[in-house]
């Protein structure tokens, strides 16, 4: 067990790593539509790709003071065509890069709340998106319990959705009231059981520990609800205070408002253990699932995956980003698309993609991003004596000693291994071998690591 003096030491601002390079050290900080689009031909055209696509739906009717999201506040349901068809234009443009049609594998809505959207917006955008699908295909959208309809899920199901995640964040009606999220227990049970009702195999439900005026007893009574539910993941995320984001609306509270890093710390070793108590499996670094589920599945057999949608099944060789904001992997690097939405459609209609800014991977980039993400999905990584990890190492030989005698990890002789307790810190190992994290920090990048 970790003493509150380490948990201080190691609970520092440092990246969730979704992705490698962090977002704020791409080498890209202009990115070209033109350069984007022949560096896309060269490495991405016409392959046989296994491509899943994220489509960003930014707009939210009130906003959760929480939240980190590119999301845009309105009640103007008006907007909704025109975004669905710039996203439909923008997916066209790709389709024009690739030289033919996109056979796609996997498919995210993601926000904002992709539940803004009318019945037949969203089936207008999915079934254009979709028009050629690989034969086995897995679907996925978030929703807010308050503002997703029995139509919406049924609509969705037909298309070929199986996944549906719920944003729950906290039940306690003062943590709800400072986050401004009011939704009752009622709704999220309505919601869970229609979802089931109509055959979605896979339901989620986000919970959040360290919200403003959050207590542990707070976390406990969402967590027993939640287990009412049955939910077949549940994601226990830690909050990410950045109130220097523009955007998130978390200057509304303060750091005093906020539970202490070792209180932090105990609410998760608390709502973990009632999670497992009930069969739940721990996934990663913040998610639990039952036995059966594909995400239990696959970090069973080695195949958990990180992205910027956090843990995923998917293995697919590449994602394309849709819509404002919305960020794509491919095989040479990362494109993010602008996050003006007046900027955004403006590009659209000019005929131009509305990449902003990116990162094209180096060597070393690959080198750190396989050991990275093998540390954030399986808390191991493997190397052979010459390789750039052992060197890397043993270059920090006195700040991995130190990680030793904490308790952090362990080492084998070719095997770097994180410790059950050191698990929540699991980004401070990645930082110590990352090295765009050398450099001397002048500002706050990241949110802390509990």
């Amino acid at each position: 067990m970790l003493t509150k003096e380490i948990i201080s030491k190691y609970n520092i601002a440092s990246p969730r790593y979704t992705s490698y390079p962090t977002i704020l050290d791409w080498n890209r900080s202009e990115f070209d539509p033109l350069e984007f689009g022949s560096k896309f031909i060269d490495f991405e055209r016409n392959k046989d790709h296994s491509t899943s696509v994220y489509i960003h739906l930014p707009f939210c009717e009130s906003l959760c003071t929480f939240c980190g999201c590119h999301k845009q506040i309105t009640k103007n349901h008006a907007v909704e065509q025109p975004y669905i068809d710039a996203l439909i234009a923008e997916w066209e443009m790709y389709e024009k890069l690739n030289d033919g049609p996109i056979v796609i594998s996997e498919l995210y809505l993601g926000g904002g709340t992709p539940t803004f959207f009318s019945t037949n917006a969203l089936k207008r955008l999915v079934q254009r998106i979709t028009l050629h699908r690989a034969d086995r295909f897995y679907f996925s959208v978030e929703g807010h319990p308050n503002h997703t309809t029995y139509g919406q899920m049924k609509a969705l199901y037909e298309l070929g959705f199986r996944r549906i995640s719920f944003g729950v964040q906290d039940y306690s009606p003062e943590v709800q009231k400072s986050i401004n999220r009011i939704q009752s227990f009622d709704q999220v049970q309505k919601v869970t059981r229609e979802a089931r009702e109509i055959g979605y195999t896979s339901v989620s439900h986000d919970l959040v520990f360290g919200l403003p005026h959050q207590t542990k007893s707070d976390l406990i009574n969402s967590i027993e609800k939640t287990l009412i539910l049955r939910p077949d993941t549940v994601s226990l995320y830690s909050y990410a205070h950045v109130p220097w984001v523009k955007g998130t609306g978390q200057r509304g509270f303060s750091e005093e408002d906020l539970p202490e890093a070792s209180l932090k710390k105990e609410m998760y070793e608390t709502g973990s253990a009632l999670l497992k108590q009930q069969g739940y499996l721990e996934i990663g670094m913040d998610h639990f699932g039952l036995p059966d589920e594909p995400l239990t599945k696959a970090m069973k057999e080695g195949k958990l995956n990180r992205t910027f949608m956090g843990y995923t099944t998917s293995n697919s060789d590449r994602t394309i980003g849709l819509g404002v904001s919305a960020i794509s992997e491919y095989s040479f690097g990362y494109a993010q698309n602008v996050k003006n939405l007046k900027e955004y459609h403006a590009r659209i209609k000019a005929g131009k993609l509305p990449v902003a800014k990116g990162h094209i991977h180096s060597p070393l980039d690959r080198a750190v991003r396989k050991h990275i993400k093998s540390l954030m999905c399986n808390f191991e990584t493997t190397y052979c004596g010459n390789s750039w990890l052992n060197k890397s190492i043993e270059r920090n030989e006195k700040h991995f000693r130190e990680f030793e005698q904490d308790g952090i990890i362990v080492r084998e002789k070719n095997a770097l291994k994180i410790t059950v307790d050191g698990q929540p810190f699991v980004r401070n190992v990645c930082m110590a071998l990352d090295p765009y994290m050398r450099k001397k920090e002048k500002v706050q990048r990241f949110s802390k690591s509990v």
